[in-house]
């Protein structure tokens, strides 16, 4: 069926895009279910139309000039780029620690901004990339900020991977975290995503008071305690005050 070639060709591209350093044909085939001479054909098609690019020498292939071109223009539609960037800008310059923005995709959550901080040792990511919601602060603020349906749903569903030393792993334990969270319009992750690893993070909000993302500070937990970082909230929510307003409301 047409539909089901389309399917294919999206979750084709979505691997390439998730990998950017590249990924040879048979990784494709093997992570999408696609056998490999449909995923062969299909993603030369995508070569074609420049979405993908093809690295002879490794055999593997890359995310393409026009996928960069339709991301930045995806992002300047939702505002992140132009709007985002000098307001996450100046609250590093105060904290002097990585800043992030992030939104709600399905259940994870996906880095869309980045501002690093000055500091020799720090917090890297990279927009694009997804993360869990169950043990990083910006994940257990969007839960928390959800839709009642949506956050009722990803409260009984979301994947429970331990990835951290304190990393969540009963559900109990993140309703209570996610209940927190709602209660004092912030949430906090202690060494449960990476070890080292400490972050705060606040909602921007729409109108309807639900999540459209949220901001986090993220620091090295040698550096930051979490009294700290709960000091940086009100810095955080002014930023995330001024985005709410101009930022599109999707």
């Amino acid at each position: 069926m047409p539909s089901d070639v389309v399917g294919r060709a999206i979750r084709l591209l979505v691997l390439v895009g998730e990998h950017p350093h590249g990924i040879t044909l048979s990784e494709l085939s093997r992570a999408s279910g696609v056998p490999v001479s449909t995923a062969h054909r299909l993603v030369n098609a995508l070569c074609r139309e420049g979405l993908v690019d093809f690295e002879t020498a490794g055999k593997r292939y890359k995310p393409g000039l026009r996928l960069f071109q339709l991301g930045q223009q995806a992002g300047q539609a939702y505002g992140f780029a132009g709007t985002a960037l000098p307001v996450m800008r100046r609250v590093t310059e105060r904290t002097e620690e990585a800043t992030l923005m992030s939104v709600l995709d399905g259940t994870r959550h996906l880095y869309v901004h980045y501002v690093d901080g000055p500091l020799p040792v720090g917090v890297r990511s990279e927009p694009g990339r997804h993360g869990p919601l169950h043990c990083t602060s910006m994940g257990k603020i969007l839960i928390a900020f959800a839709p009642e349906e949506v956050r009722a749903d990803l409260l009984e569903r979301v994947d429970l991977t331990p990835y951290g030393p304190n990393s969540i792993t009963d559900r109990a334990r993140l309703r209570e975290d996610v209940l927190r969270a709602a209660d004092r319009g912030y949430a906090t992750a202690d060494e449960e995503h990476h070890a080292g690893l400490r972050a705060v993070a606040v909602p921007i909000l729409r109108p309807d008071g639900t999540a459209l993302a949220c901001l986090s500070t993220a620091a090295p937990a040698f550096r930051r305690s979490l009294d700290d970082l709960v000091a940086l909230v009100p810095l955080l929510r002014e930023a995330a005050t001024e985005l709410g307003v101009r930022l599109p409301a999707r």
